[in-house]
């Protein structure tokens, strides 16, 4: 009853024995309906109204302008899970060939070399992406190239191809501009973006950008005075709801403070009589501190199981973990 959000991705993590941890989170629906990231330092109890009711997500959160960075394994794989959920349900846009291309890594890190009546079984009953029918011959064709390739080497290539797409990483909040045109704003490792439709229209980098704001339902981008002398002092965007634009704007400080800080920040003194503002903050270590334990650390890499449908490895054999991570493909 009394544990924060912290405990239980804790918890989570030490399940996976995952340690990149903070580039993950929890995701949960909120009452009203949104989408929200489990916050570390809140008690559960006053985030989640019925517990039992709540499906916890485990996400990735934070996603590096270069996987390269990802130093453990585990991590590139469970990246590799979330670009394979993300490519299922629609959410990352790209041209056939870059579809292809990447369920073609997929197939040969769960099926090993190409074999093509095994392929075309396999594409017959597990959906990769939304118009996979017509693409079949084309995944069939780049799996034929990477025969000999192991099941990391495949996680290494396929968040290569991922990080160069236009929509890597961006999560889409719908919204308004000033002048009532239908927007969407997302957060990267550079800032914050507004797009129409995929298409990026503007972006704020974190260097021009003085201060992130809300005022009920309408998030505030305030411009420093070298920026703001070419355009507005202050930008002015319109969400569906003041939770909406609260969720937004907790998003974006954390991504400031991961890609940008050099350490995890300070809480502050909690006021004796009132309060004004959010006391929100990032908890964690920044992409900073782990890049340097990453050098630091001397320690091999956890050893973990993967899922795999069969095994055509020879001699690389991968073993089967029912309970450490779900196949998304079949809850898709």
């Amino acid at each position: 009853q009394k544990s924060c959000g912290k405990g239980l991705f804790n918890l989570t993590c030490s399940h996976l024995n995952l340690l990149e941890k903070e580039y993950f989170g929890l995701e949960f629906r909120s009452q009203a309906g949104n989408h929200v990231w489990l916050e570390p330092l809140k008690p559960i109890t006053k985030q989640v109204k019925n517990p039992k009711e709540v499906l916890f997500k485990f996400m990735v959160k934070f996603f590096p302008v270069d996987p390269g960075h990802l130093r453990e394994e585990l991590t590139r794989y469970l990246f590799t899970l979330q670009i394979k959920k993300d490519l299922a349900l629609g959410r990352l846009p790209c041209s056939d060939k870059s579809a292809a291309l990447l369920v073609s890594h997929l197939l040969q890190s769960e099926l090993g070399d190409f074999h093509e009546e095994m392929d075309q079984q396999h594409l017959a009953t597990h959906r990769y992406l939304p118009n996979q029918e017509y693409l079949d011959n084309k995944i069939m064709h780049y799996h034929r190239r990477h025969s000999g390739k192991t099941p990391a080497e495949s996680d290494v290539q396929l968040l290569d191809v991922a990080r160069k797409l236009e929509m890597y990483g961006i999560r889409p909040h719908p919204a308004s501009d000033g002048e009532g045109m239908q927007i969407n704003l997302a957060v990267t490792h550079m800032g914050v973006l507004v797009l129409r439709g995929n298409t990026k229209i503007n972006t704020f980098n974190w260097s021009k950008i003085r201060k992130l704001s809300f005022k009920r339902k309408h998030f505030l981008i305030k411009l420093h005075a070298n920026i703001s002398a070419l355009c507005k002092d202050t930008l002015e965007f319109t969400m569906a709801s003041r939770d909406n634009c609260k969720a937004f704007w907790k998003t974006c400080v954390e991504y400031h403070a991961f890609f940008r800080l050099s350490e995890e920040p300070k809480s502050k003194p909690k006021a004796l009589l009132c309060s004004k503002g959010s006391s929100f903050r990032y908890s964690g270590r920044t992409q900073r501190q782990l890049l340097e334990h990453g050098r630091k650390a001397k320690m091999k890499s956890l050893p973990f199981e993967r899922k795999h449908y069969t095994s055509r490895y020879d001699e690389r054999q991968c073993r089967s973990s029912p309970d450490l991570l779900t196949d998304v493909s079949k809850q898709v």
